[in-house]
């Protein structure tokens, strides 16, 4: 009997220990808590990504009829911590200043890069001090380069609309791999006088700038410093949105593959990939794009996971945000208790390309009336109007009164040229300035799925952090976003 109970104890306290590492869906991830430092390290950041943003993908992607989410691949890592923002001017930061805090430590201004709060001295990075130290660095983002959040790893500027100032700088920041969009201004940020193109300065600096995608496949170890573009460009010179991608496009996923083939040495690497239109989607109040991004990230991370396996005690992946974007909440007072993320399926694109097609459609006919737009409204998000032939099944398509109402005073607006359009409180409420009718749209499908938004800016909200590998233990807790830079160097053995 006695032994008996004994093997019961130590059976149960075993099954505890396995539990221990036993997340969401099944999967487990032996920790390397012995480990000292890490030597490769993958840091992503979901621009504008809080902790809605993340549940948002992993509603959609689950089993809405049985109430079971589809947890993300980092959503189960062993180690979660919670960030705070603020920046020195504002609890509603942006992503310079943010980016410059995670990237070095230092708060600074809304706007800055790469600054102290004084704007008087320029700061040192994460990847420019684990360059010096022989590891190689990769920075990759879905948007453009000099960006404000890719920037702040390498550039110094008292404004994050110094784009072209921010490419000069890349161009001489001697890191190994840049990869996703395209650079804002290529030549130059005044407009009357033409300056030097950034590829060719690019270029000029030892890089080998890529922009299709059969080159990018072609790049290598041997192939040196490297710039690889998109080959199909979106709005500003960033990737495709993800709802938007065709077969063949790049992929947040195969620049972060295509970055380990080259930087993977001796010495280690530091490779930040960032989500940056999971941002853009949350100030359009697009919430679909927004989730497609963030499903795109969680595919991205799989590759550092993969890797991970590979070198469990020497690598570090990291997976958190610079702020949240929109004030997205997931609970809507048209749906009290109920969400209808099933709506989602009808929508095929997103606000970007919706607004081409829209311009498209006014272009081509001069006396546009509404009910010949709403047919475009049907073919891109699944909207309609009840009549005699509208299925019950189709009943959580209908537009009621009060979006139809909503609706039509958008698509007015929307008509008028834009700087004849109202300027009021009110529009801007409404629109955020942009496309009347392409907003009020998003708006409408995501109330109808249980979404609100409170903002088409960003807002003080804290971001989760999410930690695999070695040394991820450091990462447990709450602290502020300056705090993950002097993590990331005892991680890394630095000072």
């Amino acid at each position: 009997m006695k032994k008996n109970f004994k093997f019961l104890v130590l059976f149960l306290a075993l099954l505890m220990f396995v539990s221990s590492f036993s997340f969401l869906g099944g999967t487990s991830f032996a920790e390397s808590k012995n480990a000292k430092k890490a030597k490769y390290v993958f840091l992503f950041i979901g621009d504008g990504m809080g902790a809605a943003q993340v549940n948002a993908a992993q509603i959609y992607a689950g089993d809405k009829k049985k109430v079971e989410i589809k947890p993300l691949e980092f959503y189960k890592f062993p180690t979660v911590g919670l960030v705070n923002t603020e920046d020195s001017t504002s609890f509603c930061p942006d992503s310079a200043s943010t980016a410059t805090a995670i990237s070095s430590g230092t708060k600074t201004h809304s706007g800055v890069i790469g600054k102290t709060s004084d704007l008087q001295k320029n700061v040192t990075t994460v990847a420019e001090k684990m360059k010096e130290q022989g590891k190689k660095i990769g920075i990759i983002s879905t948007v453009t380069l000099n960006h404000a959040t890719p920037a702040a790893f390498y550039a110094n500027v008292t404004s994050r609309k110094q784009y072209y100032e921010i490419g000069k700088q890349m161009a001489t920041s001697g890191f190994d791999y840049f990869a996703g969009g395209s650079l804002a201004h290529r030549t130059g940020d005044d407009k009357k006088k033409k300056e030097k193109d950034l590829y060719d300065i690019l270029k000029a600096n030892g890089y080998t700038v890529t922009e299709t995608k059969k080159d990018f496949e072609k790049i290598n170890k041997n192939t040196g410093k490297v710039f690889a573009v998109t080959e199909r460009i979106q709005d500003e010179g960033a990737m495709p949105y993800t709802l938007d991608q065709k077969k063949g496009d790049m992929t947040l996923r195969d620049t972060v593959r295509k970055a380990i083939e080259v930087l993977d040495n001796e010495n280690g690497f530091f490779i930040m990939a960032e989500a940056g239109k999971i941002d853009w989607a949350c100030h359009a109040n697009d919430a679909l794009s927004s989730i497609h991004e963030v499903l795109a990230l969680d595919d991205a991370v799989q590759e550092a996971i993969e890797f991970y396996k590979k070198h469990p005690d020497e690598t570090l992946i990291l997976v958190t945000a610079d702020h949240e974007t929109g004030g997205l909440s997931l609970g809507y007072q048209g749906t009290g208790y109920d969400t209808h993320f099933e709506i989602f399926d009808k929508q095929k694109l997103s606000y970007v390309e919706f607004d081409k097609k829209f311009e498209e459609l006014k272009k081509n006919n001069n006396n546009l009336k509404f009910e010949d737009a709403l047919k475009l409204v049907k073919e891109s998000f699944g909207l309609i109007v009840k009549d005699e032939n509208t299925k019950k099944e189709d009943e959580l398509f209908v537009l009621n009164d009060y979006e139809l109402g909503k609706l039509k005073a958008a698509f007015a607006e929307s008509m008028k040229d834009k700087d004849k359009r109202t300027k009021s409180i009110e529009t801007n409420l409404l629109y955020g300035g942009y496309d009347p009718f392409s907003a009020t749209l998003t708006h409408i499908i995501d109330n109808k799925a249980g979404i609100g938004w409170s903002t088409f800016a960003h807002t003080a909200v804290p971001v989760p952090i999410y930690a695999l590998g070695a040394t991820a233990e450091l990462y447990e807790g709450t602290y502020h976003d300056s705090e993950i830079y002097s993590k990331l160097m005892e991680s890394l053995g630095a000072k």
